[in-house]
């Protein structure tokens, strides 16, 4: 089965082991994946951002 292309915020969450406070937290840092925020208001993240932003946490920076 395909993976969905944008997931809800539970969804990341979830798959991230997350508290939506410590998400919200990376967020207004500017570590967290970017946010869709659809019209009605809604929030989704892309999987290939998502998958991205993991990728690069288990990257060392240098």
């Amino acid at each position: 089965m395909a993976r969905p292309q944008m997931l809800k915020l539970p969804e990341v969450l979830e798959e991230i082991g997350m508290s939506r406070a410590a998400f919200y937290r990376m967020r207004a840092r500017g570590q967290a994946p970017r946010l869709v925020k659809l019209p009605n208001g809604h929030l989704r993240v892309r999987r290939n951002d998502l998958d991205d932003w993991l990728s690069n946490l288990d990257s060392p920076a240098y």
